[in-house]
Protein backbone atom coordinates (compact mmCIF):
# COMPACT_ATOMS: atom_id res chain seq x y z
CA UNK A 1 0.00 0.00 0.00
CA UNK A 2 1.42 3.48 -1.14
CA UNK A 3 1.54 6.75 1.33
CA UNK A 4 -1.66 7.89 -0.75
CA UNK A 5 -3.85 5.04 0.20
CA UNK A 6 -2.61 4.84 3.79
CA UNK A 7 -3.43 8.36 3.79
CA UNK A 8 -6.97 7.71 2.18
CA UNK A 9 -7.32 4.54 4.30
CA UNK A 10 -7.05 6.77 7.74
CA UNK A 11 -9.25 9.52 6.32
CA UNK A 12 -11.62 6.48 5.78
CA UNK A 13 -11.60 5.24 9.03
CA UNK A 14 -12.16 8.93 10.39
CA UNK A 15 -14.93 9.55 7.80
CA UNK A 16 -16.49 5.84 8.97
CA UNK A 17 -16.92 7.38 12.79
CA UNK A 18 -18.33 11.29 12.16
CA UNK A 19 -21.72 11.76 12.61
CA UNK A 20 -22.24 15.60 10.85
CA UNK A 21 -24.70 17.53 12.26
CA UNK A 22 -28.13 18.45 10.56
CA UNK A 23 -28.60 19.91 7.78
CA UNK A 24 -25.55 17.37 6.52
CA UNK A 25 -26.58 14.17 5.70
CA UNK A 26 -24.24 10.89 7.17
CA UNK A 27 -22.75 10.27 3.99
CA UNK A 28 -19.32 12.07 3.07
CA UNK A 29 -16.67 12.18 0.38
CA UNK A 30 -12.83 11.82 0.11
CA UNK A 31 -10.76 14.01 -2.68
CA UNK A 32 -7.56 15.25 -2.50
CA UNK A 33 -6.92 13.81 1.03
CA UNK A 34 -9.82 15.98 2.06
CA UNK A 35 -13.43 14.55 3.75
CA UNK A 36 -16.22 16.59 1.91
CA UNK A 37 -18.95 16.56 3.96
CA UNK A 38 -22.47 16.52 1.73
CA UNK A 39 -25.64 18.51 2.45
CA UNK A 40 -29.01 16.62 2.49
CA UNK A 41 -30.26 17.17 -1.19
CA UNK A 42 -33.24 19.77 -1.72
CA UNK A 43 -36.74 18.26 -3.19
CA UNK A 44 -35.86 19.88 -6.41
CA UNK A 45 -32.08 18.41 -6.35
CA UNK A 46 -33.53 14.96 -5.42
CA UNK A 47 -36.17 15.23 -8.12
CA UNK A 48 -33.98 16.00 -10.98
CA UNK A 49 -31.82 12.57 -10.11
CA UNK A 50 -35.12 10.76 -9.99
CA UNK A 51 -36.32 11.86 -13.11
CA UNK A 52 -33.10 11.01 -14.70
CA UNK A 53 -33.44 7.47 -13.59
CA UNK A 54 -36.85 7.22 -14.49
CA UNK A 55 -36.03 8.28 -17.92
CA UNK A 56 -32.85 5.93 -18.22
CA UNK A 57 -34.67 2.67 -16.70
CA UNK A 58 -36.63 1.59 -20.05
CA UNK A 59 -33.36 1.89 -21.84
CA UNK A 60 -31.47 -0.31 -19.72
CA UNK A 61 -30.78 -3.52 -21.34
CA UNK A 62 -31.48 -6.49 -19.16
CA UNK A 63 -28.74 -6.69 -16.19
CA UNK A 64 -28.30 -3.28 -16.15
CA UNK A 65 -29.49 -0.86 -13.69
CA UNK A 66 -29.82 2.72 -12.93
CA UNK A 67 -29.65 3.86 -9.03
CA UNK A 68 -29.85 6.92 -7.10
CA UNK A 69 -27.01 7.05 -4.51
CA UNK A 70 -24.36 5.10 -3.78
CA UNK A 71 -20.74 5.38 -3.02
CA UNK A 72 -17.78 4.80 -5.91
CA UNK A 73 -14.54 4.23 -4.09
CA UNK A 74 -11.12 3.86 -5.85
CA UNK A 75 -8.72 3.42 -2.48
CA UNK A 76 -5.55 3.49 -4.67
CA UNK A 77 -6.51 7.20 -5.82
CA UNK A 78 -7.78 8.66 -2.36
CA UNK A 79 -11.31 8.88 -3.88
CA UNK A 80 -14.67 8.12 -2.67
CA UNK A 81 -17.33 9.72 -4.14
CA UNK A 82 -21.33 9.20 -4.65
CA UNK A 83 -22.67 10.11 -7.75
CA UNK A 84 -26.40 11.23 -7.79
CA UNK A 85 -27.37 8.76 -10.66
CA UNK A 86 -25.25 6.03 -11.98
CA UNK A 87 -25.97 2.98 -14.01
CA UNK A 88 -23.83 -0.29 -13.72
CA UNK A 89 -24.41 -3.89 -14.71
CA UNK A 90 -26.16 -4.96 -11.95
CA UNK A 91 -23.50 -7.92 -10.76
CA UNK A 92 -21.23 -4.80 -9.91
CA UNK A 93 -23.64 -3.72 -7.03
CA UNK A 94 -22.93 -7.27 -5.21
CA UNK A 95 -20.83 -6.14 -2.68
CA UNK A 96 -21.14 -4.82 0.73
CA UNK A 97 -18.56 -2.17 0.28
CA UNK A 98 -18.69 0.84 -2.20
CA UNK A 99 -18.76 0.32 -5.99
CA UNK A 100 -15.70 0.02 -8.37
CA UNK A 101 -15.97 3.22 -10.48
CA UNK A 102 -14.49 0.97 -13.83
CA UNK A 103 -18.08 -0.75 -13.32
CA UNK A 104 -19.77 2.37 -14.33
CA UNK A 105 -21.27 2.77 -17.47
CA UNK A 106 -22.48 6.16 -16.57
CA UNK A 107 -22.07 8.83 -13.97
CA UNK A 108 -24.71 11.82 -12.99
CA UNK A 109 -24.58 14.71 -10.68
CA UNK A 110 -27.02 17.37 -9.57
CA UNK A 111 -25.28 20.54 -9.15
CA UNK A 112 -26.15 21.85 -5.78
CA UNK A 113 -26.19 25.59 -5.14
CA UNK A 114 -23.86 25.39 -2.25
CA UNK A 115 -21.02 23.26 -4.48
CA UNK A 116 -20.90 24.20 -7.83
CA UNK A 117 -17.12 23.55 -8.36
CA UNK A 118 -17.05 20.26 -7.02
CA UNK A 119 -19.09 19.10 -9.84
CA UNK A 120 -17.47 20.95 -12.37
CA UNK A 121 -14.52 21.10 -11.50
CA UNK A 122 -13.23 18.21 -9.11
CA UNK A 123 -14.91 15.37 -10.31
CA UNK A 124 -14.73 16.51 -14.06
CA UNK A 125 -11.46 15.54 -13.18
CA UNK A 126 -11.35 12.67 -10.86
CA UNK A 127 -14.27 10.83 -12.96
CA UNK A 128 -12.14 10.27 -16.10
CA UNK A 129 -8.79 9.12 -13.34
CA UNK A 130 -11.21 6.68 -12.36
CA UNK A 131 -12.20 4.99 -15.46
CA UNK A 132 -16.20 6.73 -15.15
CA UNK A 133 -16.90 6.11 -19.56
CA UNK A 134 -19.63 9.24 -19.18
CA UNK A 135 -20.09 12.31 -16.54
CA UNK A 136 -23.22 14.33 -17.48
CA UNK A 137 -23.61 17.75 -15.24
CA UNK A 138 -27.44 18.24 -14.57
CA UNK A 139 -27.61 21.97 -13.08
CA UNK A 140 -31.23 23.19 -11.89
CA UNK A 141 -29.57 26.02 -11.64
CA UNK A 142 -29.70 27.63 -14.92
CA UNK A 143 -31.14 25.00 -16.53
CA UNK A 144 -28.23 23.48 -18.53
CA UNK A 145 -26.44 20.13 -18.70
CA UNK A 146 -22.97 19.06 -20.20
CA UNK A 147 -21.83 15.52 -21.27
CA UNK A 148 -18.27 14.13 -21.14
CA UNK A 149 -16.69 11.15 -22.36
CA UNK A 150 -14.09 9.52 -24.82
CA UNK A 151 -11.43 9.24 -21.87
CA UNK A 152 -7.55 10.28 -23.31
CA UNK A 153 -4.73 10.52 -22.14
CA UNK A 154 -3.15 14.20 -22.09
CA UNK A 155 -0.13 15.04 -20.22
CA UNK A 156 0.41 11.76 -18.77
CA UNK A 157 -3.43 12.88 -16.82
CA UNK A 158 -6.70 10.60 -18.42
CA UNK A 159 -9.45 13.56 -19.39
CA UNK A 160 -12.61 13.45 -21.07
CA UNK A 161 -11.89 14.61 -24.83
CA UNK A 162 -15.49 14.88 -25.81
CA UNK A 163 -17.98 17.25 -24.53
CA UNK A 164 -20.99 18.71 -25.73
CA UNK A 165 -23.57 21.75 -23.44
CA UNK A 166 -27.32 21.51 -23.64
CA UNK A 167 -30.31 23.25 -22.30
CA UNK A 168 -33.43 21.79 -20.30
CA UNK A 169 -35.55 20.38 -22.69
CA UNK A 170 -33.05 18.50 -25.13
CA UNK A 171 -32.51 14.84 -25.50
CA UNK A 172 -28.78 13.99 -24.51
CA UNK A 173 -27.20 11.04 -26.14
CA UNK A 174 -25.29 9.51 -23.94
CA UNK A 175 -24.10 5.75 -25.22
CA UNK A 176 -26.98 3.85 -25.99
CA UNK A 177 -29.29 6.20 -23.92
CA UNK A 178 -31.09 9.07 -24.70
CA UNK A 179 -31.57 11.22 -21.89
CA UNK A 180 -34.94 13.43 -22.50
CA UNK A 181 -34.77 16.85 -20.02
CA UNK A 182 -38.14 18.00 -20.71
CA UNK A 183 -39.14 16.76 -17.44
CA UNK A 184 -36.20 18.15 -15.20
CA UNK A 185 -36.93 20.55 -12.42
CA UNK A 186 -34.83 23.79 -12.17
CA UNK A 187 -34.17 25.72 -8.55
CA UNK A 188 -36.88 27.99 -7.87
CA UNK A 189 -39.79 26.54 -10.13
CA UNK A 190 -42.78 26.36 -8.08
CA UNK A 191 -44.44 22.74 -8.15
CA UNK A 192 -47.53 22.64 -10.14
Amino acid sequence: MDVQETIYRHLRDYADQLTPPAPFTDHVEISGGNIVVIMAPMGTHELAALTIADVLRPQLLAGIVVHTGGDVEDASLGILRRPDVIVTPRVAMQTDGPLNPRDLLLAVEVVSPSNPANDYVDKLAEYPLMGIPHYLIVDPRDGTAQHYWQIVQRNGCPTYDAHVPYVFGDKIPVGDWIVDTTALPRYGEAAA
